[in-house]
């Protein structure tokens, strides 16, 4: 059976696009204060291109990083219209997919992970010692 790298291309360049093209409207464009400073780190398209997940990753600069997250999302979700309206103009194409945007917590995970790991090592070196 012959694969689809075509379409597996096509796939990977309208989500590329649709992530810079989100994260510059977030920059710029968006002016609700419940959207903080955050980027897009990632956009996946499903197969048929009906709908993409938006993962959005928030400033761990913040205070309250959860209440953050919950009203950036709630701000991005009221300006979810407006984005797919401008995606339309922008990229030229007839149909833009559904968005549905999520927190990214990857980058907190990781911290988390390395700070765990450091810790493990520093008992191991007490202990040898």
């Amino acid at each position: 059976m012959p694969e689809h790298r075509a379409r597996k291309h096509h796939h990977d360049r309208v989500a590329e696009t649709l992530r810079e093209e989100i994260g510059s409207m977030i920059e710029g464009e968006l002016s609700d204060p419940r959207i903080g400073f955050c980027y897009v780190s990632e956009v996946i398209l499903n197969p048929g291109g009906k709908s993409a997940r938006v993962y959005v990753a928030i400033d761990g600069a913040v205070p309250d990083i959860v209440k953050a997250e919950e009203e950036t999302i709630a701000g991005l979700e009221a300006a979810k219209g407006y984005i797919r309206y401008e995606l339309k103009e922008r990229m030229g194409v007839r149909h833009v997919p559904d968005l549905a945007f999520f927190p990214d917590r990857s980058g907190r995970f990781q911290a988390r992970i390395n700070e765990l790991i450091s810790r493990g090592r520093k008992r191991q070196k007490t202990q040898v010692e």
